[in-house]
């Protein structure tokens, strides 16, 4: 965590953006919002900020740009089903080019251009100063190092592989606090009285932007909590995360597995372990982690499992949160 500490500027001026257009189009005029759609359109603007430092643009413009998100929803609910695309992607015969390649090109196509020219009026180090450091930055870095490893193929991999996967998970684990937050006030109060609590006692710094950082956040336990336990309840991957044995074979509980064969745990299975987690695994508790040992309050969202399991039916409305209600008054507190 503490590499990602140098991109966090990065993801605040995101976030800022974030929050104004959250505000223009949904709170003031009380429009219902997809906040799982958002919240993954907010990820996608994130991981471009710290990998090419420059945004998709789908908070500015507010729309799924060049229909990238659709086209991996539809491509993940394709290939998670179909194994033929793992004989394809064998014989680098997959058909499939999108949108998200084409920025990745795009953007390492001006860095490299940029590069050259640096180089060109005497700044022979310049691919780590050119991009702010971002991810990009440190691919080609690796390049300069390994260029037979690290060619451009790889770089341009690396770099799609940052918004084809975590702009999937990132969307959906933010999602997954809020709905558990929103659909358990009595939480919601709790978190926010925490960092009403830790503001009034000068452990985080009050900003313009009502912006809270990372080294503030580890102040907070009780929304450290909270996050852990909506991971807990949805993890993003759905399908098995596959590990291959060892030649020699394993022994996995008590049965020896053969050398060469594909095994995997499902994380929806390992987080309701009640022996693990208590008898009420399917119960939002933050709680548990602290212990020793809605636009339509009453609608359940739906799942859809093709590899990350994406949440649908999550809508909700905004309300600007009075900042001046008393901290003792919790059940005021506006969800």
């Amino acid at each position: 965590m503490s590499a990602l500490i140098h991109y966090e500027s990065s993801v605040d001026e995101a976030t800022v953006k974030y929050l104004e257009q959250t505000e223009t189009v949904f709170s003031s005029s009380n429009a219902t919002c997809d906040f799982a759609r958002w919240l993954q359109w907010y990820a996608f603007d994130v991981i471009g900020a710290i990998t090419y430092s420059k945004r998709h643009g789908f908070i500015d413009k507010v729309k799924d740009v060049d229909g990238m998100v659709r086209y991996l929803g539809w491509l993940f609910s394709y290939v998670a089903p179909n194994p033929i695309i793992r004989i394809l992607d064998r014989f680098d015969l997959n058909p499939f080019s999108f949108a998200v390649v084409k920025f990745a090109k795009a953007r390492m196509s001006e860095r490299l251009t940029a590069i050259d020219e640096a180089k060109s009026n005497g700044h022979l180090d310049s691919t780590p100063s050119v991009g702010r450091g971002d991810l990009l930055s440190m691919f080609l870095k690796a390049k300069e190092a390994s260029p037979t490893f690290f060619h451009d193929g790889r770089v341009l991999t690396l770099a799609v592989s940052m918004a084809f996967a975590g702009s999937e998970t990132t969307g959906i684990s933010l999602a997954a606090v809020f709905y558990y937050l929103i659909k358990n006030p009595k939480k919601y109060c709790r978190l926010v009285q925490e960092i009403d609590d830790a503001a009034g006692l000068g452990l985080i710094e009050e900003r313009p932007s009502g912006l809270i950082s990372w080294a503030e956040s580890q102040k907070l336990p009780y929304l450290d909590a909270c996050i852990k336990e909506a991971f807990r309840l949805h993890p993003a991957t759905g399908l098995l995360l596959e590990r291959v044995v060892p030649p020699h074979g394993a022994e996995i509980c008590s049965e020896y597995i053969p050398g060469g064969t594909i095994v995997g745990c499902n994380a929806w299975v390992i987080h309701r372990r009640p022996e693990v987690f208590g008898e009420d695994v399917d119960v939002y508790r933050p709680e548990r982690w602290l212990e020793v040992f809605l636009a339509d309050p009453g609608q359940e969202w739906k799942l859809h499992n093709a590899w990350f399991v994406r949440q649908l039916n999550f809508d909700v409305t905004f309300k600007i949160r009075d900042r001046s209600v008393s901290k003792t008054d919790g059940d005021k507190y506006e969800t």
